[in-house]
C-alpha cells in the first residue's frame, strides 16, 4: 500500500508505473459553450471567463504564468475561492519529473504555448443538440496520436481541462443508455443536477435522439451532447496499445463508456482511473455507481493530499466541495506518490506552486 492512495481493484498498473522508464502526461483541453450557462460550472471566476480556463491551465503548466487573460483560473463562490487543479498537476509532475504534452481537442481560446492540434472546431452549447460539429475528425486524429505515443512511451497519463465537462459527460453517458442523473460530480459545493439534466434533455430532444428507443452510437452521442475532449481522449485510448492512467473522475467514466460503445470487448485491465478523494467522496455524485454500470473490473485509485493539514486557505476550500478534480490532478498526484514522494512533500510542493 502506498501512502495517500487507496486502490479499488487491481494494483497491477501501479506496479508497472513504478517500473516504467518513460511515462508521459497529456493535458487535453477543449471548449464547450455549455460553460457559458450561468451557474452550471465553477471552472472560472465567472461564466464568461470559463472559456479561458483550458488555455490558462495549459499556459500555467508550461510557463508558470497565464497570458491569455488577466484573471487566473479558480473556482469562486461568494467570498471563497480555490485555485485551479492545474496547480496541483504542475506541482505533482515537477516532483515526478514527468514530461507533459498539451493536446488541443477543440478550444475557442488558444494557449500561447506549443500544442498538438486534433480538430479545427470547438464545442457548442449541448442544448442545441450539436455539441461537437466534428467528433469523428477529432477521434481519428486522436487515434493516430495514441498510436504514435505508444511507439515512444511505456505509459500514458491523460488529463483534461474543459469547463462544464461534467455536464457533457452526463450527456454522453445518458445518450449511451447509462443511469447517470444526479451521479456526476461538479466543481462547486452545490452540484446543479437539475440544470445539468435539463440541458441534456433539451440537447437530446433537439438532436432527435431518445436513449430509451434509439440505438445511439458513440459519435452520435458526442456530436449531440458531448464535448471535444471526450472524442479526443477516447481516440487516444483506442489508438494506443500501452497502459493508460485516466486522470480524472466523471469525465473519465464517460471516456470508458465511449470506449466500450466502440469496442464492446475492450480489455479494461489496461486502464486505471486515478482521481482525488474529493471526487470519490463527493456525496452529491456517485462515480463508482457509474463505473459499475460500464465495467465492474475498472480499477480506481483515489488520492488524498491531506489538504486539511495545509496552511493555504484556497486548498482548504477543496475540503468544502470546491473544484474537486480537473487538469489531471488526481492522476498526476497518484503518479508522484507511486514514484516515491510522500504526501507531505507533495502537499508542500503544491502550496509552493499555489503561492
Amino acid at each position: 500500500m502506498i501512502e495517500g492512495i487507496k486502490t479499488y481493484g487491481s494494483d497491477e498498473l501501479t506496479k508497472r508505473l513504478q517500473e516504467c522508464d518513460d511515462p508521459v502526461f497529456l493535458l487535453t483541453i477543449g471548449t464547450t459553450e455549455t460553460s457559458l450557462i450561468d451557474g452550471i460550472s465553477g471552472a472560472g471566476p465567472s461564466a464568461d471567463l470559463t472559456e479561458y480556463t483550458p488555455a490558462s491551465d495549459a499556459e500555467f503548466m508550461i510557463l508558470g504564468e497565464v497570458r491569455c487573460c488577466e484573471a487566473p483560473a479558480e473556482t469562486v463562490v461568494g467570498d471563497a475561492a480555490a485555485p485551479t487543479p492545474a496547480r496541483l498537476t504542475k506541482a505533482a509532475l515537477q516532483l515526478a519529473n514527468i514530461p507533459f504534452v498539451i493536446v488541443d481537442a477543440g478550444s475557442k481560446i488558444k494557449p500561447d504555448v506549443e500544442y498538438v492540434n486534433l480538430g479545427k472546431d470547438y464545442g457548442r452549447d449541448i442544448r442545441t443538440g450539436k455539441g461537437v460539429l466534428n467528433p469523428l475528425e477529432i477521434f481519428e486524429n486522436a487515434k493516430d496520436l495514441g498510436a504514435e505515443l505508444s511507439r515512444r512511451h511505456e505509459m500514458l497519463i491523460i488529463g483534461e481541462s474543459i469547463a462544464a465537462g461534467t455536464t457533457t459527460a452526463l450527456g454522453v453517458l445518458r445518450a449511451l443508455g447509462y443511469d447517470a442523473n444526479e451521479k456526476v460530480s461538479g466543481s462547486m459545493p452545490h452540484n446543479p443536477h437539475d440544470m445539468k439534466t435539463k440541458c441534456v434533455d433539451e440537447g437530446l430532444k433537439n438532436a432527435g435522439l431518445d436513449p430509451e428507443t434509439d440505438d445511439i452510437d458513440a459519435m452520435q452521442a458526442i456530436g449531440a451532447v458531448g464535448d471535444p475532449t471526450l472524442a479526443a481522449m477516447s481516440g487516444i485510448v483506442l489508438g494506443s496499445e500501452i497502459p493508460i492512467i485516466l486522470a480524472g473522475g466523471t469525465q473519465m467514466a464517460a471516456v470508458c463508456a465511449i470506449v466500450k460503445s466502440i469496442q464492446p470487448n475492450f480489455d479494461f485491465s489496461r486502464i486505471n482511473l486515478s482521481t482525488t478523494v474529493f471526487v470519490a467522496g463527493d456525496e452529491t455524485a456517485d462515480l463508482f455507481g457509474i463505473l459499475k454500470q460500464i465495467d465492474d473490473s475498472i480499477t480506481v485509485n483515489v488520492v488524498d493530499p491531506e489538504f486539511e493539514k495545509s496552511e493555504h486557505e484556497g486548498l482548504k476550500n477543496y475540503l468544502k466541495g470546491f473544484v474537486k478534480e480537473g487538469a489531471g490532478a488526481g492522476g498526476a498526484m497518484y503518479t508522484a506518490l507511486v514514484l516515491g514522494n510522500s504526501v507531505e512533500r507533495l502537499r508542500k510542493r503544491i502550496e509552493k506552486v499555489c503561492k
